[in-house]
């Protein structure tokens, strides 16, 4: 089954992030890097959260739309990306999220197709 392993920055990675990127990135590519080598990682990308900031766009019932500037969830975890696993249940797919060695909330969904 595919697994999203949705990745939420928070006030406190971002802090460690801007502190020293080259440490917190070795973190990450350690545990990436032990996904590869199980041969659960299909895939991921990291999405662009200091530089340009995200437009959120909503639309109505009636078809309007609105356009605002910054993410659609105003709170301290903002999305910073996400990783595709390819696991045998639910409870394979959310012991990597325990163990990511970096302070982010994991929220981890099952592909439709997966289902």
């Amino acid at each position: 089954m595919k697994f999203a392993l949705v990745i939420f920055e928070k006030d406190e990675s971002r802090r460690r992030i801007q502190t020293d990127r080259a440490a917190y990135r070795k973190e990450y590519e350690g545990w990436i890097g032990g996904l590869a080598a199980a041969g659960k990682l299909v895939g991921g990308e990291a999405l662009e959260t200091e530089r340009i900031a995200p437009a959120t766009v909503r639309t109505a019932a009636d078809g309007t739309s609105t356009v605002t500037d910054g993410p659609a969830h105003t709170d301290e975890e903002i999305l910073g990306g996400w990783f595709v696993v390819d696991v045998a249940d639910r409870e394979e797919a959310v012991e990597p999220a325990r163990n990511l060695p970096t302070p982010e909330t994991v929220e981890i969904r099952p592909f439709l197709g997966s289902a």
